[in-house]
């Protein structure tokens, strides 16, 4: 995950991140904080949105409000980058959070767990 703008650069307004190879799908989830907008850069992605499939190409995007489930799948596992804008910012602490664990050694279930509730997301 690339941080190209985070809530310290932007007065907390918002956050852009970048997510790239070798990522995997992210699972139906819900953001008690904060509004996601998804951008394809490359390949094909598919975003569900509450009750709705929304599948995009480089250039297309969608946008998840908070407290709304959603998921993001790669149409070729593996494959395409997104670009992530987050409003307000602050959703990079929670991947930096899972970085520092990864780095640590110590990403694993429980430290998964409290970075999700330390950052309002809850995995459905």
């Amino acid at each position: 995950m690339a941080v190209h703008a985070d809530a310290a650069a932007t007065g907390g307004a918002f956050s852009v991140l970048e997510e790239q190879p070798p990522i995997v799908d992210t699972p139906l989830h819900v953001h008690a904080n904060e509004d996601e907008y998804f951008h394809a850069v490359e390949g094909e992605h598919v975003i569900t949105v509450g009750d709705a499939e929304h599948r995009l190409a480089p250039g297309e995007g969608v946008f998840a409000p908070r407290g709304v489930p959603h998921a993001q799948r790669r149409v070729r596992e593996g494959e395409g980058r997104i670009l992530l804008v987050a409003s307000p910012g602050g959703l990079e602490g929670f991947f930096r959070r899972l970085s520092a664990a990864e780095e640590a050694e110590n990403l694993d279930a429980a430290a998964y767990a409290a970075a999700s509730e330390e950052f309002g997301i809850t995995w459905l």
